[in-house]
This record gives structure tokens, sequence and C-alpha cells, in this order.
């Protein structure tokens, strides 16, 4: 096939799958709205078939630039969504029994591709800068990580409103625990309320989303599962630098925000292991590397001048 014709493909694989993962949200938000199994059922096989044509529109988009398909924003954002999807899928879903949000976690990657329209270029050679096979090695792992960052978002949010909705519905007792302990890690006794514990406030079948304390543990589970692979990102960041400009570290508003995402991640993982951060506290800090990460990903590449501003 040649080039144009590729291209082509890729354009049309792309927009099916948009139109896929829209069918597949609107199936999720039907379930949560009238639990019918059939319809989450067929929203995921809906899911898969966008997942497939994704898959199909990504392959031909480096076919047709004869190149790997993430050396611009526009193929990076489309990578980006089907990881999200991907990840999701293959692995969150099947591993923690999570279809009710399923809705969201494809709907954030329909933002991410609707994004990726906004910006599309044609496919073309890659800019001298980027032609190493550092892209093949940073590339991936930063979009990978950055994928399970969003989706921790999205468990994260979710945390938030059940947290709410929980607290608002059916208050109940803190319970009691040793005021040397409460102490000694430096927390408020509120901290301890059930939203944060393995039980539930609310009574089985009253809320559509996993309980509180689920979404807490998926969205901490998965950032710990994202940061050592953001970190490779940065080290393996870090070693292109210094084959492409001669230094490790420039202080380049790219290489800084990378920095300041893994500084906000690792300070996460830090409250929880250390002074025991759960629930409100740890999903305040997850959004703010959440914000790093799209400032760094959208501002620093459009807006602010630098070494990466032709990403």
């Amino acid at each position: 096939m040649s080039p144009g014709g590729l291209t082509t493909t890729s354009n049309l694989t792309f927009g099916l799958a948009l139109v896929l993962y829209l069918a597949a949200a609107v199936a999720s938000f039907h379930f949560l709205a009238f639990r019918r199994r059939g319809v989450l059922a067929a929203g995921r096989a809906v899911a898969f078939a966008g997942l497939a044509a994704h898959g199909v529109s990504v392959v031909t988009r480096g076919l047709a630039a004869g190149r790997v398909p993430w050396g611009n924003m526009y193929e990076y954002a489309s990578v980006l969504g089907f990881l999200i999807v991907a990840a999701y899928l293959v692995v969150i879903e099947r591993a923690w029994r999570t279809e009710e949000v399923r809705g969201f976690a494809i709907g954030t990657a329909v933002l991410a591709m609707a994004g990726a329209t906004l910006i599309y270029v044609p496919p073309g050679p890659l800019v001298p800068a980027l032609n190493s096979y550092w892209i093949q090695i940073h590339v991936v792992l930063a979009v990978l990580a950055s994928s399970l960052f969003i989706l921790a978002t999205v468990f994260t949010v979710l945390y938030l409103v059940q947290d709410r909705r929980e607290r608002r519905s059916a208050p109940v007792a803190v319970p009691a625990r040793e005021p040397a302990l409460v102490g000694a890690a430096g927390e408020r006794p509120e901290d301890y309320a059930p939203a944060d514990e393995e039980t539930s406030a609310l009574p089985a079948g009253r809320s559509s989303l996993p309980t509180s304390a689920a979404l807490d543990r998926m969205a901490y589970r998965t950032i710990v599962f994202a940061f050592p692979i953001w970190t490779m990102a940065v080290i393996a960041g870090a070693i292109w630098a210094e084959q492409a400009w001669g230094r490790y570290w420039g202080w380049d508003p790219k290489e800084v925000w990378s920095f300041v995402t893994w500084v906000v991640f690792a300070a996460y993982l830090h409250a929880r292991a250390t002074v025991g951060w759960r629930g409100r506290r740890a999903a305040a800090l997850a959004l703010v590397g959440f914000g790093a990460l799209v400032f760094n990903l959208v501002v620093v590449n459009t807006v602010i001048a630098g070494l990466h501003s032709y990403a």
C-alpha cells in the first residue's frame, strides 16, 4: 500500500476507534443507570473492537511515516489514548473487576483523541534531534507511565465523588483509636473515617460505583506501578540528552517539569508509606501530580520555548 493509502487507512481507523470508544462509554454509563448486564458485556466487546481499530491506526501511521508512530504531539496523544484503553481493559478491569468505572476510563481516552484531532499533522520524517533509537525507549516509557497516571487520576476523582457521597449519605461514628498512635502518625481523628477504611459507609446496593476505599486503593496501586516506569523514562531522557546535547541536565522546561512530576508522585508514595496518608489528603497530592503531568505535556510542548519545542 502506498504512503497515501496508509495515511488514509490510519485516519479512517482512528475515526472508527473514536466512534467505538464513545459507544462503549455510553454503554457503560447506561449500565450504571439501569444495571443491565447485557449492555455492559456488549460495551466491553465494542471497546475491544475500538482498541483493535485504534491499533491498526497507530501501526499504519508508522508505516506511512516510515518510522515509529510517536514522533509528534498528534501521534503521542493517539498512542496515549490507545494505552489508556489497553491498560484498563487488558489489565485493570481483569485484575480488579471494576466494570463500573469503564466508561470514565474510556471517556478519558476519548478526550485525549479529541485533543489529537485538533493538532493533526500529516505523517512525515522525524526532526533531526528525535532521530535516535532512544525515541523507542524514552518516549514509550513516558507515554506508558502517563497513561497509567491518567487512569490513577480517574480513580482519584471518582474516589473523591464517592467519598463525599458516602459521608453525606451515611455518616457513622469514628472508630476508636489509641490516642498515642494517632498522635504519632501526625493525623487527625477525622482521617480515620470509614471512607478511608476497608468497609463502605453505604449499605450494599446503594451506589453504582465501587466503594471509596476500593477506588482509593485502585489509584494507589496504579501509581505504584506507573512510578518506576516514569523514573526509567526520566533516566532514559537524561541519557538521550547527554548523547544529543552533551549534558544530562540543562534546566530545559521539559526536563524541569518531568522532574517536578516525579517529585510529586514520589512525595505521594512516601506520604502513604511513612505517615499513612490515605483518602482525601493523598488524593489532593495525586491531583497535583496530574496537574504537573498535564502542564508538562501540553503547556511545555506548545507554549514554553525550549529544546523540546519541536515535539
